[in-house]
């Protein structure tokens, strides 16, 4: 049986069926181990993760008055928590796949310049702030033709290119997180110079680190949580670069419990700015291919997210980030009232339950279907019943049903 406990509840014995939190957050490549090291007990008390789901089925049980939840009591709290932003207020005035088309060049040109900015930085000269601020004018003028676009396609990104499609991906994030906020249009695109430079302290960090496919060690891992503070030394060789844009830098690991890092700010000591970079950072690093790990399909991210927001992120940052990217986020995989399952295009400006779903599988049959796009915004007998693991089902390459549309 499954149970969410505290991880100060944790003891030896207990079988860990998943941490809660982003993998980027802790040094454990497996999310699910027999726990029977002390070290690695102590490792788990200091990383801030909060809490772990349990099977009891393989270790170890909760001691008598520890707390404990249920996967149904946790899989209720959280469809609450979503469902609570049910209303997408983003605007769109270019189809989707019309606007998949320019982001496309858009993404090959973006990660070009950031090569480029990023070497130039290696070099110990100072950023090309015009240079920078020129690409997030291109990505803001992308996200206001369609705000889904391009941050869909950006999240493909392969293993090699991870860490320049990634800065692509969080400036996109942030730009729509800032519209959705109602930020005025220089602070949308402060924070998406943000959301570009957040993680530019990783150009310091080894590749032997940043892309090692096994656990790292504790050394290793607290080289890893340097990058801001390396990040913040190189952006402040610019004159050009704001004060907000260094905190994000700086301050984007930060939780709103106190439990991350670097300084262990609280609240309303973290920026809102940082509120939003903290969101948009984890949101692209699960949804992305790493060598140890493969990503979260969008709607598994979300809904991971919303597990363990709760002192993790801001609450009113995390309602805006899922009206901004959608409960059922493009490119997730559902299944639909009738069994088939599908893959979403698109959003409905109404509602983020009823997006539009291109079906391609039976369940009920095992089958392979003709495509069918369906709007449950005009279907009354269909809904989304739940989410779908593609490696479940042995899919590959599900990109091209919301791609080639």
């Amino acid at each position: 049986m499954l149970k969410r406990i505290a991880v100060q509840d944790l003891r030896l014995g207990m079988y860990i069926h998943e941490l809660c939190g982003s993998w980027m957050e802790h040094p454990f490549w497996r999310s699910r181990f027999l726990l029977t090291q002390q070290n690695d007990l102590k490792t788990l008390l200091a990383s801030g993760i909060r809490e772990v789901w349990i099977d009891t089925a393989k270790g170890a049980d909760v001691t008598q008055g520890a707390t404990a939840r249920t996967d149904e009591d946790v899989a209720e709290e959280t469809e609450y928590l979503l469902r609570e932003a049910d209303k997408s207020l983003s605007t769109s005035t270019t189809s989707m796949a019309d606007e998949v088309r320019q982001a496309m060049k858009l993404c090959n040109t973006a990660k070009q310049s950031v090569v480029d900015m990023f070497s130039t930085a290696r070099m110990g000269k100072a950023i090309e702030v015009g240079q920078a601020l020129t690409l997030v004018e291109d990505i803001a003028n992308s996200a206001s033709r369609h705000p889904h676009a391009l941050i869909s396609l950006a999240r493909l990104k392969n293993v090699d290119e991870y860490t320049y499609m990634h800065s692509v991906a969080v400036c996109g994030l942030m730009i729509a997180l800032a519209r959705q906020l109602n930020m005025n249009e220089e602070r949308v695109r402060e924070a998406g110079l943000a959301g570009l430079l957040h993680d530019i302290g990783k150009i310091a960090i080894t590749n032997q680190i940043l892309n090692k496919p096994g656990k790292l060690t504790d050394t290793e891992f607290a080289v890893m949580k340097t990058h801001p503070e390396r990040g913040l030394r190189i952006l402040q060789s610019s004159d050009s670069v704001s004060p907000a844009v260094l905190d994000v830098c700086l301050h984007h690991h930060e939780k709103i419990d106190g439990t991350g890092y670097p300084h262990g700010l609280r609240g309303d000591d973290i920026s809102l700015l940082a509120r939003m970079g903290a969101v948009s950072d984890v949101y692209d690093a699960i949804t992305s291919d790493r060598p140890y790990k493969q990503g979260w399909l969008p709607a598994e991210a979300i809904r991971k997210m919303a597990e363990w927001s709760k002192g993790h992120f801001d609450d009113a940052v995390f309602q805006a980030f899922v009206k901004t990217v959608g409960i059922y986020p493009i490119g997730s995989l559902v299944r639909l009232t009738s069994g088939r399952l599908g893959v979403v295009i698109e959003q409905n400006a109404d509602s983020l339950l009823t997006p539009r779903i291109k079906v391609f599988f039976s369940t009920k049959s095992r089958v392979q279907i003709a495509p069918e796009v369906v709007d449950l915004a005009r279907q009354q007998d269909e809904k989304i019943v739940g989410r779908e693991s593609a490696e479940t089902w042995g899919f590959r390459n599900l990109e091209h049903l919301w791609i080639d549309q």
